[in-house]
């Protein structure tokens, strides 16, 4: 049911060693108690989030089964399809790229399984900002910390993002406390990532991400933090955005 094309060259914000990394597990997208186990876990407080904070800009109805038919939506990085296949059953019509074949090659085929239609590329942001697509959203989450160059990501967003359309991105915060928690609880102790997933210099503070997005004509609507709950051992919005933070932005119609 999903197609697939390839971009001829990964451009300047991907950083091959963090796509290598990816590939080596991509078998395990779909396994909620694999390699991406944290981000099943994630998931639905990612997805509540995007589907109230889409269906209030858009005025959707929230009743509605498929309350986003007619829009556009774009998926950055979207790995194994977790986030593009429940947008798709909402109604949008969904394209989602990412830099690693073997990501794409399981989005495609878990896309075909579950008889969902999704237009996934081998791709970069450059390459579809270049090729003067627009989108009424895009969605970029737990991306940016894996890139080579997070401006030529913002300058890409300026074009992708339509008039009257909304990004919402998702990422961890540069703190101590996002040291200590994301990379050495979450990587060494509990061993709910892989080793090496993350680099702590790549983390981007809410004030680096909001005039990063600023520049590039992109307004911030909100900031929510999400936190971990060791006792219901689910995540949940928070006012907290020491660790990881979700972040919507929108464009004014021109």
């Amino acid at each position: 049911m999903s197609t697939l094309q390839r971009s001829r060259e990964y451009d300047g914000t991907v950083d091959l060693a963090e796509v290598n990394r990816f590939e080596l597990e991509a078998n395990s997208w779909w396994n909620p108690n694999g390699s991406f186990g944290a981000l099943h876990r994630l998931n639905p407080v990612r997805l509540g989030f995007i589907r109230s904070r889409l269906l209030s800009h858009f005025g959707r109805n929230p009743g509605s089964m498929r309350p986003f038919a007619g829009l556009r939506l774009l998926d950055v990085g979207c790995g194994g399809g977790l986030l593009a296949e429940p947008m798709a059953r909402l109604g949008f019509t969904v394209t989602g790229i990412d830099a690693g074949a073997e990501a794409i090659a399981a989005a495609c085929e878990h896309a075909h399984t579950s008889g969902v239609s999704i237009d996934y590329r081998i791709a970069t942001v450059e390459s579809l900002a270049a090729s003067g697509k627009q989108f009424d959203a895009v969605l970029a989450l737990e991306v940016m910390e894996h890139l080579a160059d997070r401006n030529a990501f913002w300058r890409s967003l300026d074009v992708l993002v339509a008039p009257g359309g909304a990004a919402i991105l998702s990422t961890l915060n540069r703190t101590p406390i996002s040291f200590a928690l994301a990379i050495v609880g979450a990587e060494f102790v509990l061993g709910w990532l892989p080793r090496g997933t993350h680099d702590w210099r790549k983390f981007i503070r809410p004030s680096e991400m909001v005039l990063g997005l600023r520049r590039n004509g992109l307004q911030t609507c909100e900031i929510a933090g999400i936190s971990y709950d060791p006792v219901t051992r689910g995540w949940a919005l928070s006012h907290n955005l020491d660790v990881n933070y979700l972040i919507l932005a929108t464009r004014e119609v021109r």
